[in-house]
């Protein structure tokens, strides 16, 4: 079984990014992304939210890292501190050894590789380190480029909801990556 630990909290420099873990001063940027009709288009949020609600957010998410349920990393370009994005790994499940990634990028960033760069280092975090056996993600059918994202990481359709039942996905498809088809 997984023993999820959150201290000392991870943080990823890859070419262009630095994915380090969100705090409070990263409120507008959350409102931002969490108010961009394109954005929400696919996650099924609505509307524009106050910074106070992009205050509570991140005061929620980071409840739950300090529970060690979850990881949330804010993304951004190296020698900038300003969050451009969010990747997260979440709904862990520590006895079957399984987490969900889940991701969003500011328009004006999309369509550049950047997400390419953080899913490759939340990837191989949660194999190599987290030791995760099976990393699942829920797009919506519509959402293309998630889907491309996904299939470019070797992640599989769950037709069979195999990995996330039917009624836990609420309408949305299920991809999955295992450790053991990947070359690490």
């Amino acid at each position: 079984m997984l023993k999820i630990n959150t201290n000392p909290y991870p943080v990823f420099k890859t070419g262009r990014l630095l994915i380090r873990r969100m705090t409070i001063e990263d409120a507008e940027q959350i409102r931002l992304l969490r108010s961009d009709k394109d954005v929400n288009e696919f996650i099924g949020r609505t509307g524009p939210i106050s910074l106070e609600e992009a205050e509570a957010f991140i005061n929620m998410i980071e409840k739950g890292i300090v529970r060690n349920e979850s990881f949330y990393w804010a993304i951004t370009l190296a020698g900038n501190n300003k969050l451009i994005g969010t990747i997260c790994l979440w709904n862990i499940l520590a006895e079957k050894e399984i987490a969900e990634i889940g991701y969003e990028l500011l328009p004006a960033f999309q369509g550049k590789g950047i997400m390419q760069e953080a899913i490759s280092a939340i990837i191989k975090f949660s194999f190599e380190i987290m030791k995760l056996k099976t990393i699942t993600a829920l797009p919506e059918e519509g959402n293309k480029k998630s889907i491309a994202l996904l299939l470019k990481n070797n992640f599989l359709p769950d037709e069979n909801y195999i990995h996330v039942s039917k009624e836990a996905a609420e309408g949305l498809l299920v991809y999955y990556l295992v450790r053991q088809n990947l070359v690490m």
